[in-house]
């Protein structure tokens, strides 16, 4: 176990796999040392080892550093022999005692390739699946699978650590099926679930429903981002004497479609899609509408920011689990610096701004109270 004294209180739980003789660091040394170093643009191991003596007088205020900063070998082999689910376990603890989800906020299921963490040549990645939390912009949990198709079996895992009383789950067509639609209505939350290809006759019965039923809700949203203006024209059916199967779907109380249309502002082309989902919810248009338009912030805010921000992707960590426990380095990292932000920059800008000056570092921490005050 790390120091139960340790500033550090996150990594307080998560034991140390070492034999205790082997030890010339201890476990909250490399753990914390590792995540300031992510936070401040650290990409590997090699960095963090590099950021740790460029900054061991500032961690010697909050660590005791006896033989001074671990290698670089230390930092991998140390975090890749760490357990992936304990780790993830004091992760979520963590957000939980932070961050109180708040009643109809949309979190986020979405799963994520490591492209990064192949070594073999057969194209075999580690894969993540991971909830985020729309309105506190935060990462609650990941899980690790072999693959997208197994995305199925992780998404009820990471359903019954969360609490969702209140919130609405959204995922995309992988998820939507009967027993995830039953965990989530037994974790007292709603869902909103795209359905695709992979559910054939649902999909038919819903797409022709909106053929000869009247919609009882109707909205449009417009809007401009990235250099796209899109148009989101959703209808929402609730009466649905008419689906065969209903019953089969704990919960499902309307049927959803969405009519996008975005048109590239420098190319002038324009694309349609019609997408449709089941829903929990017996809410207007307008607030459907705008959850499933929430749903893709996982996108933007917590993949697109990974990859951009973290170089997520182009990581190259293949030992044990590494890949795993350095992308939730990653993760924590981001959350940290994505609500302890105090000026408009973006998060790259935050990053140096945390590696150049120490009193933003540790107020970046505090905030998040992962040293104590």
């Amino acid at each position: 176990m790390t120091n139960p004294n340790s500033p550090i209180d996150f990594f307080s739980s998560i034991s140390d796999p070492r034999v205790e003789r082997t030890q010339k660091h201890s476990l909250d040394s490399i753990l914390f040392i590792s995540l300031c170093a992510v936070i401040c643009g650290a990409e590997g191991w090699n960095e963090i080892e590099d950021y740790g003596n460029a900054k061991i007088d500032w961690l010697e205020k909050f660590l005791h550093l006896p033989n001074g900063i671990p290698s670089h070998d230390t930092f991998n082999r140390v975090i890749s022999m760490l357990d992936p689910k304990e780790l993830n376990g004091s992760f979520v603890a963590w957000t939980k005692s932070i961050a109180e989800l708040t009643d109809g906020e949309v979190v986020a299921i979405d799963g994520k390739c490591m492209r990064g963490s192949s070594d073999d040549g057969s194209g075999t990645y580690t894969h993540l699946v991971s909830a985020w939390a729309s309105a506190n912009n935060l990462l609650l949990a990941q899980e690790k699978v072999a693959g997208k198709s197994n995305e199925i079996t992780a998404i009820p895992r990471l359903l019954r650590i969360l609490e969702l009383k209140n919130c609405i789950v959204t995922i995309d067509a992988m998820g939507c099926q009967r027993e995830i639609a039953k965990t989530i209505i037994e974790r007292g939350a709603d869902y909103i679930l795209a359905l695709k290809g992979n559910q054939p006759e649902m999909l038919d019965r819903v797409s022709r429903s909106f053929t000869y039923i009247k919609p009882s809700s109707e909205h449009t949203m417009d809007g401009k981002a990235h250099g796209r203006e899109e148009t989101r024209a959703c209808s929402v059916i609730t009466n649905l004497d008419n689906i065969i199967d209903r019953d089969r779907w704990p919960g499902l109380k309307s049927i959803v479609r969405i009519e996008s249309r975005t048109r590239d502002v420098k190319s002038g082309q324009i694309h349609k899609e019609t997408r449709y989902y089941l829903s929990s919810l017996e809410a207007d248009a307008q607030y459907i509408n705008h959850s499933i338009r929430t749903h893709w912030s996982v996108e933007n805010q917590l993949h697109w920011t990974l990859n951009v921000a973290f170089g997520d992707d182009a990581s190259r960590k293949q030992k044990d689990n590494a890949a795993q426990n350095f992308s939730l380095l990653n993760r924590i990292g981001l959350n940290i610096i994505k609500n302890a932000k105090v000026s408009s920059m973006g998060v790259k800008g935050h990053r140096k701004k945390a590696g150049w000056d120490n009193d933003y570092l540790l107020y970046a921490l505090k905030s998040f109270d992962v040293v104590k005050n």
